[in-house]
């Protein structure tokens, strides 16, 4: 007999459901909430939430009415999808079938939040249990989508393609892998693309959304189908539906980057075709339609075919640059708003920046261009791209309806058409500022202010493409735009500051002094002044700009450093929270610039009071921690032994915030009632403690390590083996610096640590993941266990073996990127200057790649330790260099280094001798030998070597 609800049971349960979304009665709300909680330790919790979810008709005895009934259904639907995501594996087999008895009923629903519901339900069974965990489900959609029989709804026949459209977006990979031979992308794309000719809106704009899942992604599928897909796609071109009409420019922008060839022949139909949608009045639509240009412009193989049209596409980039009415008023007006809160709402998510990796020379080299905050020209603020999540990661809230962004972070039409037009002038230079002059000389001086804007965006646009034929217009155009900082208009100010900020590269290196102080010095004096303008976004346009500026200007900075840090420490005044951010930004990119400057007296006394003022104000929990601390690691690189004063309170909250995180997670990881901890956390201030050690070096470092408040090497232990990459790859580079700085410390705890760091050297690890992500935290493992072999010497005995190991697979695994294999190299040869007689046996298995990788090396002092290493396991086994001897020859003709210290320096050159004069014992025609080669080779060997 199949199973049936206990009526009383059916009750109270959907009597708590009711009761737990009540807004009005918070004690019933509470106590509906706990029993919920209880509810589930029933084993037949989920046949009760699904024959709920799924049944239309109150339950005999629940005083409800249909609205009320319908938040019941959707609790209902809510708590089945998150036990399901939850409590996988503890669901008996004999509800999981009732479930899946359940979603294919609801997906035909009158109610479409009900549909829904049902859709999230489907994927999270499949991201759980695999499309072999249900495998009927897919035929099922299909067949309702399709609707062969006639008998399947409208509602069926969207849900189902809803259902479908959540399981394609949530499960990608799983749908392009092979399950029982069959890849089932195969049998389903076919499908999809019959069904954008289904009459229904709704079905076409779900077929299409799931295309457009596997259209960025190389398939044989797709493959298969695409000139199938292609002519559907133009019959649905001028489908009635808006909808529709964007998942088809959508397709367009992803076939761009996978089969340029099959548009290209249709470049001319396409071009009027995306004209006619980004003039759409519906934003959505006009700012898919805008990314079609940026998708061409920034293709190798097909920006060209643009060139013809040039004519036709910058107008309407430039008609769409100009604020719109709507987002005038979403902006607000004019209002000097410098003494309002920011509401939490307004101020952006701050994130810990990509973790630094440890270059071969130590130095840290970020992970591309850092951000500078909002950016008042364009920039498209995106989550990580779908290829980033995992299957079952990706988890939108159920309610979510996406509208209430910030309007200053939306990606708009306005936005995209300027990147394109930035875009444009990369690729065809001069040509686009030509096109765009007649528009410049009409409006740049119009007396409405959102034609002046539009065009100030403009001219910022095309500053880094078209910069050559620009710059004869400067002298005239510079000081016309400092002017407009001033404009009555606070959006005007906002661009203007931003496009100031582009051609800061220009005024900053002008050579002649004169010029100089005629266009550099009152840009730099504009923008600074607007960071302290009466309206907040100007401060924050002003300050995003000002970090512009100081990464073109570097060093022609430092005449200017007593104003500039003055009128930061101003901002830190009067700042409120959200434009502390882009301030932070500011301070630590003049510290990176002008370097030990900033530890002069009289700059370093103006702006760390300021700093810890804030610094001693901002929470251990607040999120503002995050630049905070990014910044301080610059500072105190910057300032070296000056940051001494401030460095301990500021190591011992990093040390306390460590702590606080690590016990957070263990108290999650045993208790579900305990939130996750925020990794940012530990990420930030490991860096920060990096920088600090770096800073202050030997006795005052050691002096922080000793004083530490919590075990300081068990925290860092802990932190190495984090699951989190980045927090890994930040415990990574303090190890190394430890080992550098503060090794008394470090040495008692190796035996722990070297074990810990040797499982991170394990490549087999970092190559079964989808994603390259771990690659920087072996990085850093290489380059901490290089240091930590230079400082412990023959104590590394006990690990030679399998270091040797690890390295070789590094260096001989060719899906590594170059610098790890570089990294590898270095730090098997620091293992060879007192373990040689150990490596030296093994030298034939790894000779020739530590030659290759060390040949694009450029020279440092962790390069001669290097090669010092190697040569003196060279000298220990000479014979087994047979087969690459003259690429060591040349190694050794071809190192040069002028700047080495030169104990170092004299080392090495005494190492190579003695390697040298051994095989010159060995090889009896030795003269003839190296007279193979290279004659510049052969020369620089001899002038500097006595053979």
């Amino acid at each position: 007999m199949a199973w049936q609800p206990a009526p009383e049971s059916l009750r109270q349960l959907a009597a708590c459901l009711k009761d737990s979304l009540s807004g009005f009665d918070k004690n019933a709300q509470k106590q509906a909430e706990v029993m919920l909680e209880q509810a589930k330790s029933s084993p037949d919790i989920n046949n009760y939430l699904a024959y709920i979810f799924s049944s239309s008709q109150v339950p005999d005895g629940l005083q409800c009415g249909e609205q009320d009934y319908h938040l019941v259904r959707s609790a209902a639907g809510i708590m089945l999808k998150n036990n399901v995501k939850a409590e996988w594996k503890s669901i008996p087999e004999s509800s999981l079938q009732l479930v899946k008895l359940a979603v294919p009923h609801a997906l035909q629903d009158k109610n479409a939040q009900i549909r829904g519901f049902a859709g999230n339900i489907a994927t999270e069974v499949i991201k759980k249990g695999g499309l072999l965990g249900w495998p009927d489900l897919l035929p099922q959609l299909l067949d309702m989508i399709g609707n062969a029989n006639g008998n399947v709804s409208s509602e069926g026949q969207e849900g189902a393609m809803s259902a479908m459209a959540k399981i394609c977006e949530d499960n990608a990979r799983m749908l392009m892998r092979e399950v029982n031979g069959q890849r089932p992308l195969n049998y389903v794309l076919p499908q999809f693309i019959a069904a954008t000719k289904s009459p229904l809106p709704k079905v076409r704009v779900g077929a299409l959304t799931a295309i457009n899942v596997f259209t960025p992604r190389e398939s044989q599928a797709m493959l298969n189908s695409v000139d199938d897909l292609l002519q559907h796609l133009f019959v649905l071109a001028s489908d009635e539906s808006i909808d529709v009409r964007r998942q088809v420019c959508r397709s367009f922008v992803h076939l761009i980057e996978t089969r340029p060839d099959k548009l290209q022949p249709h470049i001319s139909g396409l071009v009027d075709y995306i004209i006619s949608q980004q003039r759409s009045e519906d934003e959505d639509l006009a700012c898919e339609a805008a990314e079609f240009w940026l998708a061409v412009g920034e293709h190798e193989n097909l920006w060209k075919a643009l060139q013809p049209y040039l004519g036709k596409i910058i107008p309407v980039l430039l008609e769409c640059m100009v604020y719109s009415g709507e987002d005038i008023a979403l902006l607000g007006g004019d209002s000097d708003d410098e003494e309002e809160e920011d509401r939490p709402e307004d101020i952006m998510p701050a994130f810990a920046k990509k973790t630094l990796t440890r270059a071969i020379n130590g130095e840290g080299t970020g992970g591309g261009d850092l951000s500078k905050g909002s950016d008042t020209g364009y920039t498209k603020t995106t989550g990580m791209e779908d290829d980033d999540f995992e299957e079952g990661e990706i988890d939108d809230d159920d309610f979510d309806d996406g509208d209430d962004a910030n309007p200053d972070e939306r990606w708009t039409v306005r936005k995209c058409s300027a990147a394109a037009l930035d875009v444009f002038a990369r690729d065809f230079r001069g040509a686009v500022f030509e096109a765009i002059f007649p528009y410049l000389s009409q409006n740049l001086k119009h007396s409405e202010w959102p034609q002046r804007e539009a065009a100030v965006l403009a001219l910022g646009a095309v500053a880094e493409g078209a910069m050559d034929v620009v710059v004869p217009h400067l002298p005239e155009l510079i000081p016309y735009l400092i002017s407009l900082l001033e404009d009555s208009e606070p959006l005007v100010r906002q661009i203007t500051c931003w496009t100031l900020g582009r051609y800061s590269a220009w005024a900053a290196n002008l050579e002649d002094p004169a010029q100089k102080e005629q266009y550099f010095v009152p840009l730099m004096d504009g923008i600074l002044r607007k960071m302290l303008d009466k309206n907040k976004k100007v401060q924050e346009a002003g300050a995003s700009a000002f970090a512009n500026l100081e990464e073109k200007a570097g060093k022609h900075l430092e005449p200017y450093c007593g104003p500039i840090i003055h009128q930061f420490v101003l901002c830190f005044q009067k700042y409120k929270d959200r434009n502390m951010y882009i301030l932070y930004d500011c301070v630590q990119t003049l510290a990176e610039r002008i370097g030990p400057l900033l530890a002069t007296p009289e700059l370093a006394e103006k702006l760390m009071p300021a700093l810890i003022r804030r610094y001693n104000i901002i929470s251990d929990i607040s999120r503002e921690v995050f630049p905070l601390l990014e910044c301080l690691s610059y500072v105190a690189l910057a300032l070296g032994h000056a940051f001494t004063p401030y460095a301990a309170p500021i190591f011992m909250r990093c040390v306390d915030i460590i702590h606080a995180n690590l016990e957070q997670g263990m108290a999650a990881a045993t208790n579900s009632a305990f939130e996750q901890p925020d990794k940012d956390f530990l990420i930030t201030s490991l860096d920060l403690m990096s920088a600090i050690v770096q800073a202050l070096e030997g006795e005052k470092s050691a002096e922080l390590v000793k004083g530490s408040p919590q075990p300081f090497f068990e925290l860092l232990s802990f932190c190495m083996e984090d699951p989190t990459d980045e927090v890994r790859q930040s415990a990574y580079a303090l190890l190394g610096d430890c080992a550098k700085y503060v090794f008394p410390q470090l040495q008692p705890h190796l035996s722990a640590m070297v074990p810990i760091l040797l499982k991170q050297l394990d490549m087999d690890n970092v190559l079964d993941e989808e994603m390259d992500s771990g690659f920087g935290v072996v990085n850093n493992a290489c380059w901490s266990a290089g240091e930590v072999a230079m400082q412990h010497g023959k104590g590394m005995g006990q690990w030679v073996p399998e270091l040797l190991q690890r390295f070789v697979e590094v260096m001989t695994n060719p899906r590594v990127p170059k610098g790890l294999t570089e990294n590898a190299a270095i730090a098997l040869g620091r293992l060879g200057l007192h373990n040689s007689e150990l490596l030296a046996p093994a030298l034939p298995t790894f000779a020739e790649d530590f030659l290759s990788a060390m040949q694009e090396v450029d020279p440092s002092e962790e390069k001669a330790t290097a090669l010092k290493g190697f040569s003196m396991i060279v000298g220990q086994n000479p014979h087994a260099m047979e087969k690459v001897l003259l690429d060591y020859f040349a190694a050794i003709a071809q190192y040069q280094d002028m700047n080495l210290r030169s104990p170092t320096k004299q080392e090495l050159h005494e190492v190579f001798q003695n390697v040298l004069n051994v095989y010159k014992q060995m090889i009896p025609q030795f003269n003839e030998f190296i007279g193979q080669m290279r004659p510049q080779d052969q020369q620089s060997l001899k002038a500097s070597y006595a053979i």
